[in-house]
Parts: structure tokens; sequence; C-alpha cells
């Protein structure tokens, strides 16, 4: 028994030292040498002060900024921790709704939002990226139609031409990774930080 017991206990050391400790050491080194900003995080500084990532959505109230998608994540009541309230973007509880087609309160909600979006722009359709929200609930990303849906709301409450705007948008839509992956996106972040640093004309 003991002649066993000694190689299975020396095995579960090095294994352990292997794959608990040097390999992930080795891969966040390894990472941080290659891709500094990525394995930090992908922060995004303005004026030496980090305002958020690219990889995280945040929520932009207002007329005067491109808005993202809606998020369905939440956080514990803080008069009851047995139920939960909702709390946009809170990036320490990632999740969706888990509201099924057939939820009468997801379709009362999409419709709410319909109707607003469109009271907003009702010369085009509402994109459904804008009424619908992520598995994450943190998506950082709209596509280029839900950012120029947007466009005639922010350049009134800017006081800017829609043009302007709108080339502003196809300078930060960001194409299919490899040209083959995924859809084009653009970053909401990164565009209300250049619509923020536009140069008034």
């Amino acid at each position: 028994m003991l002649t066993q017991l000694r190689p299975a206990l020396v095995l579960l050391t090095i294994l352990t030292a292997i794959t608990g400790l040097a390999y992930p050491l080795a891969v966040t080194g390894l990472a941080g040498l290659i891709f500094p900003a990525r394995a930090a995080g992908s922060l995004i500084a303005r004026d030496g002060h980090v305002v958020g990532s690219s990889l995280i959505g945040q929520s932009f109230a207002g007329a005067t900024y491109f808005h993202g998608r809606p998020s369905a994540t939440s956080a514990a009541d803080p008069t009851d921790p047995t139920k939960t309230v909702p709390a946009p973007y809170n990036a320490s509880n990632s999740s969706g709704s888990n509201l099924g087609p057939t939820s009468a309160a997801l379709a009362e909600r999409v419709k709410g939002d319909r109707d607003a979006l469109a009271a907003e722009n009702p010369a085009q359709p509402v994109p459904v990226d804008l009424v619908t929200a992520s598995g994450s609930g943190l998506d950082p990303d709209i596509s280029p139609e839900a950012a120029l849906f947007q466009v005639p709301r922010v350049a009134k409450a800017r006081n800017l031409p829609e043009e302007r705007l709108r080339q502003l948008v196809a300078a930060q839509t960001e194409g299919r990774t490899l040209g083959l992956l995924g859809e084009p996106r653009v970053n909401v972040l990164a565009l209300n930080l250049a619509l923020d640093g536009l140069a008034p004309r």
C-alpha cells in the first residue's frame, strides 16, 4: 500500500506544480510579451485615465452619444439579497435575460424600445441589434447600420452635419476578422471617443 501511495503523491505534486503553477505563469507571461495591451484587458485611456475596455460595453446616456445594445445584466437587490435588479453593463455579472421568444415581458420590452427608436428616426427601419441584448449583456459593438441609424439624433444634439458623422462611423467600422469571420462592427466606446475628439468646423 505504502509503495503505491508515495509515487501517487509525488506524481500529484509534480502535475499540480506543472498544470497549476508553471503552465498558467508561462501562458500569462507569454501573452504579456506578445499581446501586452490585450493581456492587460484591452483598456482604452484618454488623457491618462482609463475610460473603459474595447472588449466590454458600457452605458452611454443622452442624445449626444451613440448607444450600444441593450444589456440584460443584473445585480443583487440591495433591499433583498435573494432578488436581483436590472444593472445594465454589470461586468461582474455577465449574463443574458434567459427570456425566450414566447416571453411576454421580452416582447413588451422589445416593442417599447422599437417604438422609442422609431420615433427617434422614423425614416429608417430599426436595426435588430438596438432592441436585442447579447448573450453576455456586455457586447461592446454594434452593427454599422445601428450606428448610422443614430446619426440624425447625435447630429441634431451636437449641431453637426449628418454627413460628417456618417464619415466618422465609416472610419470606425471594423471589417470581418481575417476577412472571413464575424460581421462588420463598430466599437461604441471608440466611436464616442472619436466623436468627442471631433474638432468643430
